[in-house]
């Protein structure tokens, strides 16, 4: 039992630190009417529908079928590491970091072992950095991306399209940084000749309830973007989605990080208390406002990205700069997002007597990419 409790308690320390700071804010305030008030439900809506869909694509293969009709036009090692990480990149916008971490790093474990030993060695760890990083930096762009994205996006009450040019000109400098680490590393390989004994073998879904459930998670999902767009309610959307998964492909919702979900309800009860207690509100405005996007990147450092947006957002109105700075601040140390323990655990497992080197790779590469984009911020700030 007590195995498992700690288990648990690794498992999940940012639920777990957002149920314990609620439990401790009720006694400041105790329970009353205001407190259903606190909770966003059109965000945990949106987000249980995107997660069950993702989930329901990423099961039946999909995403990986994908990877491996574009792997096949690959021809050399430079083109093999570009692609391996603006999969992350690009899928990363639609799908979210986590599911293209998911998906795309152990499909890199496996084509990368077809080049033999030394070559696997040699591209490993770094090819899996850079995915972490391309994962991260691209679900910036779009509100569905990430679900601080999700969150403040329904907060700051823009349209899509100011988002997107909110957030544009930073994807665009972290895809030409990632385009030209990946051609030299690429480079840096032993001799190019070829790719030909590469063959990644991607069956598309087929057979019994497989050859509709692609078509079936493509119109949840286009019907899950107009209610981010906001021309569909929530409420509706919602229903439609759990009855559609649960009639079609009901294991599916066992597969939903409802974790996260309860460390949402957490956080925004934590949140909804503590701004009303007058002196600590007072507090975290003095030190937030006018530099919501810098406060933003060192407190995900210390609780990751998505807790530090649910926090700093009961204190100031500036969610444009908490946007840029909880999608910056993804970068930087292991932690700051949570997605980027997904590849940990996995070059943990395959690769355990070198886990110290990836960490110390990951965090000098994260530094890197945080310091351009950081000076991208000023020069857009004050130039």
């Amino acid at each position: 039992m007590k195995k498992r409790i700690t288990e648990f308690l690794k498992r999940e320390t940012v639920l777990c630190a957002a149920l314990i700071l609620a439990v401790i804010s009720m006694f400041m305030i105790p329970p009353d009417k205001e407190y259903l008030g606190y909770i966003d439900f059109r965000t945990l809506a949106i987000l249980f529908c995107l997660m069950s869909i993702m989930a329901g694509l990423q099961k039946i293969g999909v995403f990986r079928w994908g990877a491996g009709k574009l792997l096949a036009c690959v021809r050399g090692k430079r083109s093999l590491v570009l692609i391996l990480v603006l999969l992350c990149f690009f899928s990363g916008m639609l799908i979210t970091n986590d599911v293209a971490l998911i998906t795309f790093v152990p499909f890199t474990f496996t084509v990368l072992g077809m080049l033999g030993e030394e070559e696997k060695k040699r591209l490993l760890l770094p090819v899996v950095v850079m995915q972490t990083i391309a994962a991260n930096l691209g679900s910036m762009l779009t509100p569905i991306g990430n679900p601080q994205n999700l969150y403040l996006y329904g907060k700051a009450g823009i349209s899509i399209g100011e988002f997107l040019s909110l957030t544009l000109p930073y994807t665009v400098l972290a895809f030409v940084l990632l385009t030209g680490w990946s051609l030299i590393q690429g480079g840096i390989c032993s001799k190019d000749q070829g790719l030909s004994a590469v063959s990644i073998q991607e069956k598309f879904p087929s057979g019994g309830k497989a050859k509709y459930l692609p078509a079936v998670y493509l119109v949840l999902f286009l019907i899950c973007l107009l209610t981010v767009g906001r021309v569909l309610p929530w409420q509706a959307v919602l229903l439609f989605v759990f009855v559609s998964v649960f009639l079609t492909d009901r294991q599916v919702l066992a597969r939903v990080d409802y974790s996260l979900l309860l460390t949402f309800v957490g956080f925004f009860v934590f949140i909804g208390n503590v701004g009303r207690v007058p002196a600590f509100r007072e507090f975290l405005q003095r030190v937030i406002v006018g530099r919501e996007v810098y406060i933003s990147v060192i407190a995900s450092q210390i609780i990751s990205n998505v807790p530090a947006a649910l926090l700093l957002s009961g204190f100031t109105e500036d969610f444009s700069g908490l946007i840029i700075g909880t999608n910056l601040g993804g970068l930087g140390t292991l932690i700051a997002s949570m997605a980027s323990l997904i590849s940990y655990k996995y070059v943990a497992r395959e690769e355990g007597e070198r886990k110290g080197k990836y960490i110390v790779l990951f965090t000098v590469s994260n530094i890197c990419f945080l310091a351009a984009l950081i000076l991208l911020d000023i020069l857009l700030r004050y130039v």
